[in-house]
This record gives structure tokens, C-alpha cells and sequence, in this order.
């Protein structure tokens, strides 16, 4: 089988940093390791997996580039398991964290956190999923060419590793069974380890859930790490949808959109771990208007690459540009554009401004709902 180096060698040399007789307790569920695991030469593993529990308390303690796709040809069929070794390289050997990661909020640093603690941390989600579903577009809660920066912000809480991205068509695993699914990362991609949450269900028709998935991988020799939920703690005082089944009081995406649809940023920081920041594809301002202190310029909402928070005037915001410092703003948002006004004397490099193709808004408290 593949093992964590990427490369192939028998499962008496196989391990995740821990000893063939421990077994790992993450959350409530019992997680074993592959029974013929041995302890790994790398000592900045070998000291790092411990018999432990990991709660959403764990988080209190803890102060893109181009993404690879799996190709199309995620074949099924026995003959066609083995890929080249290129196609391995950006995850063999790694410990991927399964979810969907929309929003890249707490709950999904803590799997990547985790993820660290064993070897080197991948987020592996589904790309096309909404095409193939037919379910409604909409946009983004980070955009696309900001997830890098989000994923560096990590780096402190994963031992001083970025956590990269790897995904997977989903068309070509739409119909696969956990053990297909769990087959598929152990022979094809070469992964040592998964970490989840206690909820994370997986496989045709969400067939699989997180003990299935930990019987599973240690059927294929890898391991298999289960964590709590980071729990939000305004759970009580927010009425987000109860009839959904999965809707626990857990950070969610579905929390933090709608926690952007409510303009609360404060609270969006919170499910985020930091600042939502709104992006723009400037191709010319529609207007521009200046007095003797302000600047005020507006853009349409189809210029914006993520989804911005309710309309209303936020006050205090921060927009940034190319390398420049943040500028101090008052951004106002109505059902067609977004209106940036701005200090002259924050001004500084209003030309360098113009000729920005991507700005950032970072905001501040929603004051008024109407514009």
C-alpha cells in the first residue's frame, strides 16, 4: 500500500506516530490505528499523538494558489487504481481534513489543527457539486483567490504549517460508496490519515458516517482521528433554521451567512477567527465624486467576488489595496452597488487606487440598514 512518504513498502514499516498497541481517543469516539502501525522515525511526530480527548474547549487554547484537482478519470474500476506518481504528489503521505469548506471558519481550522498534529495538514473537498445537484449559484463566502491568504493565517495554530487545499471532482465520486471513497484515498491518493467531524457523513446518499469512516480506514491501513464540533457560543441566542437535522448549535457556514445577512460582523469575526474581507474586481469606478475632505466612489455588485453582508452603511471599515496600508472607510451597500467614501487625508495614493484590479473591504459595525 502507499505509505506516508508516498512511497510503496509493507505495513510492518507503517506508521502515524504512534505504536501498534495505542489506540487514540478524539472526542467520543474511539479511533484506532492500522493494528501493524509502528512508531515513526520523525521525531517531530513520534512525540506529537497521545491518548487524548479533543473538545471545541481545545480551540480556547490555541492562541490559492493553484489548487490540484483529481482528474476526471477517478475511475472505479479495479484495473485503474494506481495513478502515476505526479498524481500523488500534492497529497500522498498527508492527513486530509474531509468536509465542505465554504466559509474556512473555526470549526474548519480545528480540523486542520488536528490534521497538523499528525502529519502535514490537506483539506480535501468537492468541487461541482452545486452544478451536479442543480442547486441555485451562489457566491462564495471567501473568494477564490483569497483562500491562500486565509490558509496562511493558520500556519500559527498547525505547528508553523500552511494547510493546503487538494479537491476532487465530485461528478467522478458521486456514486461511490464509503468503501469505495475510503479505498480510493488509501490506494489512489496515498493518504495516510483523515480527520473529521463527529458529524461528517460521506458516500452515496451520506450513506457513511464517522464511525463507518474510522472501520473503514482502519480496514485500509490508515488512521482515522474523530473530533468534537466547535460548538458557537451564541447558539442559544440565534434562531438559524431548526428544522435543519443537521443544524446542532455547531459553527457552521450556514451560520456565518447568516450571520452576514443579519450585517452582525462582530459575530461573523467570531465564526470566522478573523475579519471577513470582501473582495472587488475593479474594472472602472461607475462614479466618483470628491469635495474638499471626501472621496466617495461607487461600483456595481457584480464587481464583488464573494458575498458581501447586508445592505447598510458600516462605518470604520478598512480597504485594502496592492501593498498599501489600510485606509480608513465608510462603506455603504444598496441593492445594486457598493459605496466606498474615504478621508482625502487617508488618501494618499488616490492614482494607485484607480488602477487597483482587486480591492478589499474589511468591516466595521453596520450603523444605519438603509442607504
Amino acid at each position: 500500500m502507499m505509505a506516508c512518504g508516498g512511497s510503496r513498502f509493507s505495513h510492518q514499516n507503517f506508521g502515524l506516530g504512534f505504536c501498534s498497541n495505542r489506540i487514540a481517543l478524539l472526542s467520543s469516539f474511539m479511533v484506532k490505528p492500522p493494528s501493524s502501525a509502528s512508531t515513526i522515525v520523525d521525531n517531530n511526530y513520534n512525540h506529537r499523538f497521545q491518548h487524548r480527548f479533543v473538545s471545541s474547549s481545545s480551540l480556547q487554547s490555541k492562541s490559492p494558489g493553484d489548487i490540484p484537482i483529481l482528474p476526471d478519470s477517478f475511475s472505479q474500476r479495479e484495473d485503474e487504481h494506481e495513478y502515476p506518481s505526479e498524481t500523488l504528489s500534492s497529497v500522498a503521505g498527508g492527513i486530509v481534513a474531509l468536509g465542505k469548506f465554504d466559509a474556512l471558519h473555526i470549526g474548519h481550522r480545528e480540523l486542520a489543527i488536528q490534521a497538523s498534529k499528525v502529519g502535514a495538514p490537506y483539506l480535501l473537498s468537492f468541487v461541482g457539486m452545486a452544478e451536479v445537484l442543480g442547486w441555485e449559484p451562489r457566491p462564495p463566502i471567501v473568494a477564490q483567490c483569497d483562500r491562500k491568504r486565509v490558509l496562511s493565517s493558520w500556519a500559527p495554530y498547525c505547528g508553523n504549517v500552511t494547510p493546503k487545499e487538494f479537491q476532487v471532482q465530485f461528478m467522478s465520486v458521486r456514486h461511490f460508496s464509503p468503501r469505495q471513497f475510503v479505498e480510493k484515498l488509501a490506494k489512489e491518493l496515498g493518504v495516510c490519515g483523515v480527520v473529521a467531524g463527529e458529524n461528517y457523513r460521506f458516500g452515496y446518499k451520506a450513506a457513511g458516517d464517522a464511525s463507518e469512516l474510522v472501520r473503514l480506514c482502519d480496514e485500509f491501513g490508515m488512521g482515522a482521528y474523530i473530533i468534537n464540533s466547535v460548538m458557537d457560543r451564541h447558539q442559544d441566542a440565534r434562531n438559524i433554521n431548526r428544522c435543519d437535522l443537521k443544524e446542532r448549535g455547531q459553527v457552521s457556514s450556514t451560520r456565518v451567512r447568516y450571520a452576514l445577512a443579519e450585517g452582525d460582523m462582530k459575530y461573523v469575526s467570531e465564526l470566522l477567527g478573523h475579519q471577513h474581507r470582501l473582495l472587488l474586481l475593479v474594472k472602472g469606478w461607475e462614479s466618483l465624486t470628491s469635495t474638499s475632505s471626501k472621496h466617495r466612489v461607487s461600483a456595481p455588485k457584480s464587481s464583488l467576488l464573494n458575498l458581501p453582508p447586508k445592505d447598510g452603511v458600516y462605518e470604520n471599515c478598512s480597504l485594502l489595496f496592492g501593498e498599501r496600508n489600510p485606509v480608513t472607510c465608510r462603506v455603504s451597500i444598496d441593492e445594486t452597488h457598493i459605496h466606498l467614501e474615504v478621508d482625502q487625508l487617508d488618501f494618499c495614493d488616490y492614482d494607485h487606487f484607480q488602477n487597483s484590479q482587486v480591492l478589499g473591504i474589511e468591516f466595521g459595525e453596520l450603523r444605519v440598514n438603509c442607504v
